[in-house]
């Protein structure tokens, strides 16, 4: 009788649906960015599979690359991969050590490998998410520490790619040239993945569950500021998507409790409470400046 593995059965005990239902859950949107994730869960399940049927398998290489703007949920999808690489058995613990530059790099000689090793030390077993990973390498600068950090990286995500998966994100331009300038990091990274802006609708239902998670909502006409708010703020500098919408959320509840505290008549309501109006979000002096034509 010819031995089988049941993949679908494997999938429901190994708990990567909860995984991938939880990724769901907390991001609107990126379809693209959970498809990709959804196909690598696939290609390790299948490798696992590959392993119990005895047939010839190489160990995978999982290094990452994730490019897109700030806010479009690159840490929350890194933190959701450290959780499925735990779940198939490819990383000891599943935990997230996210870093920039200033946690890798010294600042005179014999300060950056103590660093560095350091941080590979309280990532072993899980993933190291390096954030604006272009910022190690800096040409520009004769006395510069960061290539020190990346060739102990380097030797690491090599050497040790069985204890520790390395994510590598920033700016899409950015990190062409990063990986252009050093290709041994591009020869160790297997899956790229890009991540879309959001759109104001995306924003819109991102808004609706960062205030239902703290008991408020917009009223109609609130809804339609925050779209114009929204309109206005894409074409100023430093839009980090959900990441300036939730402070502009928050500085929306900000006014919204001063216009309550400075009320004079009357009391308030458990709806008044909970209700961001327009006024609340026009008062932002994003709405000073004229849209950009």
């Amino acid at each position: 009788m010819t031995a089988t593995v049941d993949l679908q059965g494997d999938f429901a005990a190994s708990g990567l649906g909860e995984e991938l239902d939880q990724l769901d859950r907390e991001l609107v949107g990126i379809a693209p960015v959970k498809r990709r994730i959804r196909e690598i869960a696939a290609l390790l399940l299948v490798d696992r599979a590959r392993q119990k049927l005895g047939l010839a398998t190489a160990a995978p290489t999982l290094h990452m690359s994730f490019t897109g703007n700030p806010g479009t949920g690159k840490t929350t999808v890194a933190l959701r991969m450290a959780g499925i690489l735990h779940k198939l058995g490819y990383v000891r613990r599943g935990h997230l050590v996210s870093v920039t530059r200033d946690d890798l790099v010294g600042q005179y000689i014999g300060h950056t490998a103590p660093k560095t090793k350091d941080v590979l030390k309280k990532a072993m077993g899980g993933v190291l998410f390096i954030d604006e990973a272009y910022y190690l390498f800096r040409p520009e600068n004769e006395r510069d520490y960061g290539q020190e950090a990346i060739e102990i990286l380097l030797q690491v995500m090599e050497n040790q790619r069985d204890d520790l998966v390395v994510i590598l994100a920033g700016y899409a331009d950015r990190m062409d040239t990063f990986f252009s300038s050093n290709p041994g990091f591009r020869s160790r990274i297997a899956h790229h993945i890009d991540f879309p802006d959001y759109d104001d609708g995306e924003l819109g239902a991102i808004a609706d569950t960062i205030l239902g998670g703290m008991g408020y909502h917009l009223s109609d006409p609130a809804r339609i500021a925050l779209g114009d708010y929204l309109a206005r703020r894409r074409t100023q500098p430093h839009f980090a998507n959900a990441r300036s919408l939730r402070n502009a959320l928050d500085r929306a509840r900000l006014r919204q409790a001063v216009r309550l505290f400075e009320r004079t008549e009357g009391g308030v309501t458990a709806d008044d409470l909970s209700t961001i109006e327009a006024e609340d979000i026009r008062a932002s002096r994003v709405f000073a400046a004229p849209p950009a034509s």
